[in-house]
Parts: structure tokens; C-alpha cells; sequence
């Protein structure tokens, strides 16, 4: 009989080689990646009993800091695909989708939570806050490629995949308030007097200022170290050293939260600096290609504990109701949302469906409800509120994961098709309303 430690090694093999090819051979097909290692984990933890228990709640700690290191590589990789330079008019979605959208689908779950579940204020504001960012990792397939490095490529991103990618790359950050005001209202009450100067004072303005602030100067730094350092011998880009990327990740990440800022912002924004410093720069596809592999990796990992967690009773709990709001918050809520909040903007009326409806939840959801369990008092509710995030990242795994590839393409052609029309190029799709 197999012995448990070669049969994980042999399967660690495997899923490294199935992380590597699936993106390539499922590019065109009605599956992704997350749901075959989501699955491939409900397979693997119903067969054999004698794996390691994966329950989040238990290992509370350690799912914590798993989900929280592939976030925010995942972030670093985002902010280095984003060729468009940045700007008010030109992330323009951007801005739409983060002042608009992300508070429209946090009102929308709260109120969700307290009707059709019966949660207390707290655990609803929780619960939202959780659910509302599009996650940057799961969303991989409706994201931007790899860096251009040539000029006349930096406008071309069509308006679904950057949008998609800077929010992601933002909203990740920003719902982090909530997550502080669900945990600052479960340990002082519902009155306001108790939590509100120190939850604007401090979670709002002083961390998202420090994230901003200290990942513009790391980026400021980092890019003048690799491109323009002095002697050439330290210029980075000269080195096709990638995993300098994962340094960049991690410092600016550390040096925000020791001041109490938001990490995720900060690491986006570094991203986002150094690609803005020396835009065309060939290394940035180094450094992004580096994130992107230790991003699969740790993605799978998850994935497969994920569906471990399912096949042993993650959604023991859930009922009808649960499953209603799940559907309504990924059918209506958010679709709803970003039609709003996309109107009038530079977006066309099918791009406006295809974001609004690409609101993928994922490994970000994950982090932020452990996070705030270890920090808040929500004592007895840990249970119902993992069954419904693991729901609703089952779901949207699910419903994304079969119509990202047909919607894509079929967005594509008819991009190609129009601007082949209107320019006589088809250079010009990628950037061309549908």
C-alpha cells in the first residue's frame, strides 16, 4: 500500500505539472483551472480519509497566513501587468468601480445578511466586507496578460481586463475598513459613539494613507535601483533576477503593516510605481513572470485544502437560504452594482455586462474572514460564516470558471470585427468598445 508522505509527493508532482499546462490547454474551454484543483481536492479528501484535516477553522493560522502571502503576490503581479499608465481619465473604470460598485455590493450584502440570514450587525457587515472585493488571484482569467514592453502596446488594454485588474488590484486594499468596522462593532456595540472617531480616524484615512504613501516611496526606490542605479553593477534590470519581485512583495508589505497601514495597498501601489517609472522596460516581464509561477503554485495549493475543507463538511451548515443569498449576491447584487456604477463611463454595453458580471470572489474572501475572526468577537458564528464564504467562492468558482473562456472570446472576435471596421487595423481591437 502507498505510504501517506510518497503519495503526497508524488501528487505535489502533478499538480506542479497540471498548474503549469491547464491555463494553456483550458484557454478556449468551458473550465479553469480553480475548478479542476477544486475539485481534484474534493476528490482527493473523500478518497483518502488519512490526509491532513483541512478545516480553516481549526487551522485557523495557518489558513490565515497561506491566503494572505498569495494575495499579495498576487497583487505585486497585478500592478506589474497593468500597461496603461496611470492616470484620473485613464483609470477612469477604475475609479467607478471602487467609488461606485464596491460600496453598492457592501450595502447590498449587509442588507442581505440582516434580512435573509438573520445576522447580527456586526457578522453582516463582516460578511459583506469579506465578499465584496474582486479577488486578484481567482480572477486570473479575465486579467490582463504579461507586461508589453514596447510603447505603441501600453494603450491597447481592452477596458474588461484592466478594469477587471485595477480593481482587484485596489478594492482588495480597501475593503480592509470594513473588515475593521464589522470587527470594531462586535467588540463595542452598534453605537456609533463607541467606534466611529477611531475607525475614520484610523482605519480609514491613517491606513489607506500610509499603503499609498509607503508604496509609492518603495516604488520610487526599488525603481531607481533597478533601472537607474549607480554603479550599473547594482542596476537590477540587468540581472534578469526575478525573484527580486518577491522582495519587492514582501518589504513593501512588511514596512506598511509595522506602521499600520494596508499592506495590500501599499504592494499594489509599489507595483504600480515601478511599472510607471521606466514603463517599457523588458525586466518587467521578469518580475512579473516570477509572481505569476508562485502565484499558481500557492493558488493550487489552496484550491485543493479548499476543496478538502468542502468533502469534510465546510458546508455542513448551509440551507436554502444561504444558498438564495450566495445566488442573489453573484446573480444580482454585484451585476446589478457595476451597471450602475459603469454607466455613462468609457466602458461599451457589453463590457459593462462582462465586468459587472466578473466579479469573481476567491482566496482574498478567504483571508479576510480569517482575519477577522482571530481579531474580532464573533464567538459561535465562525462556522456559518465559512459555510457561506466557502459557498460563495464555490460558486463563483463555478459559475465564472464556465463562462470566463466563451465570454472572453467572444468579446475578443467582436472587438476585432468592429475595429476592422471603423480603422481598417486590427492592431486596434484590444482597446475598441463592444
Amino acid at each position: 500500500m502507498f505510504e501517506p508522505p510518497s503519495l503526497m509527493y508524488a501528487a505535489a508532482g502533478i499538480a506542479v505539472f497540471a498548474a503549469a499546462l491547464l491555463p494553456r490547454l483550458l484557454r478556449d474551454a468551458p473550465f479553469s483551472m480553480p475548478m479542476i484543483f477544486l475539485g481534484t481536492g474534493i476528490l482527493a479528501f473523500t478518497a483518502f480519509e488519512n490526509l491532513p484535516d483541512p478545516d480553516p477553522i481549526r487551522h485557523a493560522e495557518i489558513t490565515t497566513h497561506l491566503t494572505e502571502v498569495c494575495v499579495i503576490i498576487s497583487l505585486m503581479g497585478a500592478g506589474l501587468a497593468l500597461d496603461r499608465p496611470f492616470g484620473r481619465v485613464r483609470w477612469g473604470t477604475t475609479w467607478r468601480m471602487l467609488g461606485i460598485v464596491m460600496p453598492l455590493c457592501l450595502l447590498g450584502m449587509t442588507v442581505l445578511g440582516l434580512w435573509a440570514l438573520g445576522l447580527g450587525l456586526a457578522a453582516a457587515v463582516l460578511i459583506a466586507a469579506v465578499l465584496a472585493p474582486t479577488d486578484p488571484v481567482l480572477a486570473s482569467e479575465v486579467q490582463v496578460g504579461e507586461p508589453a514592453d514596447e510603447e505603441e502596446e501600453t494603450e491597447k488594454e481592452d477596458e474588461i481586463r484592466f478594469g477587471l485588474t485595477s480593481e482587484a488590484g485596489l478594492n482588495d486594499g480597501l475593503a480592509f475598513p470594513f473588515v475593521y468596522l464589522a470587527i470594531a462593532i462586535s467588540a463595542a456595540g452598534t453605537d456609533p459613539a463607541a467606534w466611529l472617531p477611531q475607525w475614520l480616524a484610523v482605519d480609514v484615512l491613517w491606513r489607506i494613507g500610509i499603503g499609498l504613501l509607503v508604496g509609492f516611496g518603495v516604488g520610487k526606490l526599488l525603481a531607481a535601483l533597478f533601472f537607474t542605479a549607480r554603479p550599473e553593477s547594482l542596476r537590477l534590470a540587468n540581472h534578469s533576477q526575478g525573484f527580486v519581485a518577491l522582495a519587492a512583495t514582501f518589504l513593501a508589505y512588511g514596512l506598511t503593516e509595522m506602521i499600520e497601514g494596508y499592506g495590500f495597498i501599499a504592494v499594489f501601489t509599489t507595483a504600480v510605481t515601478i511599472r510607471n517609472v521606466e514603463h517599457t522596460h523588458g525586466y518587467h516581464r521578469v518580475l512579473h513572470s516570477y509572481v505569476e509561477q508562485l502565484e499558481r503554485l500557492l493558488t493550487v495549493v489552496i484550491l485543493v485544502l479548499l476543496g478538502g475543507a468542502l468533502a469534510r463538511g465546510l458546508l455542513a451548515g448551509i440551507g436554502w437560504a444561504e444558498v438564495l443569498v450566495a445566488l442573489g449576491f453573484l446573480l444580482l447584487v454585484r451585476p446589478l452594482a457595476g451597471l450602475i456604477g459603469l454607466a455613462g463611463g468609457r466602458t461599451g454595453p457589453r463590457e459593462r455586462i462582462a465586468i459587472s458580471f466578473f466579479g469573481i470572489r476567491g482566496i482574498g474572501s478567504l483571508y479576510y474572514l480569517g482575519y477577522a475572526l482571530s481579531q474580532g468577537h464573533f464567538t459561535g458564528q465562525a462556522e456559518q460564516l465559512w459555510a457561506l464564504t466557502g459557498l460563495v467562492v464555490t460558486l463563483s468558482i463555478l459559475l465564472h470558471g464556465v463562462t470566463t473562456a466563451p465570454v472572453m472570446n467572444r468579446l475578443d472576435r467582436l472587438r476585432e470585427r468592429r475595429a476592422v471596421q471603423q480603422f481598417g487595423d486590427k492592431g486596434q481591437a484590444p482597446n475598441t468598445p463592444v
